[in-house]
């Protein structure tokens, strides 16, 4: 659907600008994704943390905080938990995590008392934009599940799918990744690949080609595919890459930064509203394609309901 980011930012200046809110918002690489995303202007954007601290960060990161609204809360759990109520509560559309612990921010998100829990599994979307490759590739779950097992990753599949059928891809093409193409029974991963392709042809997940086990050469590269004899509609044309535990996902991840120069977005599934979870490492402009692709999900959503 999109060949990069900034096609999506292009994208929301036609809709109705969705409600950010960032727990714990005084940091810097927020504060410039904030700056860009205000640039941008595709969201309307809640600070809550120390004021005093925002403000003096915002001037470092040349942001400029008219028409920002700033909620003081010192203690960055105290904030998370307000942040989570302003979006449970319908203030605003878009939760996203600044200067608080990855564990402290997902236990206020799953706290029945928040308002965000759905009784859906949460899970990591990952997005990348890579030169040289000539659109978006999604990922999941490199970021949350860390060993799931056949029923969690259904799970996963099934939130991705739902992010893919909100944004108007109707028939998104899975590639459930293992080490290569043969199912072993020794292989808990090929087992599970087989399974998830197995239920899809019987229609337990509509609006959807799933095919696995398979290698991620033969996912990405038409080639590849030709040269193992495997005919697939998923062979080198994967919009979605469900990996086999965190450590793939992560290993993929990093390679796909470090050695191809990529970038990428980062979203949590699977609660009430969408949720931008990064690490802290994640550069200004990542955090900016989450917030977009956020904001797009959210406006496809409220089209759809």
């Amino acid at each position: 659907m999109f060949e990069n980011y900034r096609q999506v930012f292009t994208e929301l200046k036609n809709h109705k600008k969705r409600r950010l809110c960032i727990a714990a918002a005084a940091e810097d690489t927020v504060l410039k994704a904030v700056r860009e995303a205000k640039k941008e202007d595709f969201v309307d954007i809640v600070l809550v943390g120390q004021e005093e601290r925002i403000w003096r960060l915002a001037m470092t990161a040349s942001l400029n905080l008219k028409g920002i609204e700033v909620i003081d809360v010192k203690d960055p759990l105290e904030a998370t938990r307000r942040a989570v109520e302003e979006v449970s509560t319908g203030r605003a559309d878009i939760l996203m995590k600044g200067m608080v612990n990855s564990t402290d921010f997902i236990k206020a998100v799953l706290n029945p008392r928040g308002g965000m829990r759905t009784g859906r599994l949460l899970s990591h979307l990952a997005v990348y934009e890579i030169p040289g490759y000539y659109r978006l590739i999604y990922m999941t779950d490199g970021g949350l599940n860390v060993s799931p097992d056949l029923k969690q990753k259904r799970g996963i599949l099934e939130n991705a799918l739902d992010f893919f059928h909100t944004i108007g891809m109707e028939e998104p093409r899975v590639a459930v990744l293992t080490a290569n193409e043969k199912v072993d029974p020794k292989v808990i991963a090929t087992v599970d690949a087989h399974e998830l392709k197995m239920a899809a042809q019987r229609g337990e997940m509509p609006g959807a080609f799933v095919d696995g086990p398979m290698a991620l050469d033969v996912a990405i590269n038409e080639e590849a595919a030709l040269h193992k004899g495997i005919e697939s509609p998923i062979a080198g044309k994967a919009d979605l890459l469900l990996v086999p535990n965190i450590e793939a996902g992560n290993l993929l991840g990093k390679a796909i930064i470090y050695f191809a120069g990529g970038k990428m977005a980062g979203l949590i599934l699977g609660a009430a509203k969408p949720v931008i979870l990064v690490s802290r490492n994640e550069p200004a402009y990542g955090k900016l394609a989450s917030i977009g692709l956020a904001a797009y999900y959210m406006v496809n959503k409220s089209r759809s309901s």
